[in-house]
């Protein structure tokens, strides 16, 4: 992998953040890297929080695709994308520096089209859910085949990398990164003698498109996520899935494969 010298830090800009990623600075300085305030210019785009703030990190610079995005955690604890603590700085200077010890891991990532309004990216899942208390309906397409009319609270359409999240907690399964695919799983399904769902999250590969249509019948105005953030459009006709063509990259070290985070995490 060749050198790459600009980064960019992506933290909160209050006075404490402001205070705990200074020493970051100093460091990158020490060891030949430029320090800039224009994330469009970066070859690496480090984010400094928690899982939370690197998918901020990766939404509000676009989704690069051509520079690599490193997490580091300001907690004692690693996370899915957090794999350097801000009090280890040793293995920060050697992923940065040597080629020894690290590896450059490419996550999917998902496109959605709402009612051809525009088109979002996700990296972690997009959620959409009931605002009221009524049950949300929705026609469920792989490509042109109707597979169900959906009943429930909501649904989620998870990357692999998402799968570990917001998916998991409603029994969806953990999918490998190294496949480019998405999982739709269920929230809070119907399911009686006259209304039936797949009752289980189901994967679809990266040629497919999903296709959800919001039926009417007094709740048209779901609630629509995407990763960490609100989608601020109200009434909801036609969504399409799709994986993108886009895979963010990002540092890692050899010893912290995304299964070595599953275990650590859940295990």
């Amino acid at each position: 992998m060749e050198m790459r010298r600009n980064i960019y830090f992506y933290h909160k800009r209050d006075a404490d953040m402001l205070s705990i990623t200074a020493p970051l600075l100093e460091l990158a300085d020490r060891y030949g890297f430029s320090v800039i305030d224009d994330y469009r210019k970066a070859n690496i785009i480090a984010s400094v929080g928690d899982d939370g703030t690197f998918l901020q990190a990766v939404r509000k610079t676009g989704f690069r695709d051509d520079c690599l995005y490193m997490g580091i955690s300001t907690k004692n604890s690693l996370s899915m994308y957090c794999d350097f603590r801000i009090d280890d700085t040793s293995k920060m200077i050697e992923a940065m520096t040597t080629n020894e010890h690290i590896k450059v891991r490419r996550y999917p990532t998902i496109e959605v089209n709402v009612d051809g309004k525009g088109t979002f990216s996700c990296l972690n899942e997009f959620s959409i859910r009931s605002a009221i208390i009524k049950t949300l309906v929705i026609d469920v397409f792989i490509d042109q085949l109707h597979l169900e009319t959906f009943r429930g609270d909501g649904l989620i359409v998870a990357t692999p990398t998402g799968s570990t999240a917001y998916n998991k907690s409603v029994n969806g399964s953990i999918v490998d990164p190294l496949l480019s695919c998405m999982q739709v799983s269920e929230v809070a399904s119907v399911n009686t003698n006259r209304y039936r769902t797949l009752g289980a999250s189901f994967i679809v590969g990266s040629e497919r498109t999903l296709t959800l249509k919001v039926r009417s019948e007094g709740n048209d105005h779901p609630t629509m996520g995407m990763d960490n953030e609100a989608l601020s459009i109200r009434h909801v006709d036609k969504i399409l899935v799709t994986i993108s063509d886009k895979k963010i990259k990002t540092l890692k070290l050899k010893d912290n494969s995304f299964w070595n985070k599953v275990k650590r995490t859940f295990l």
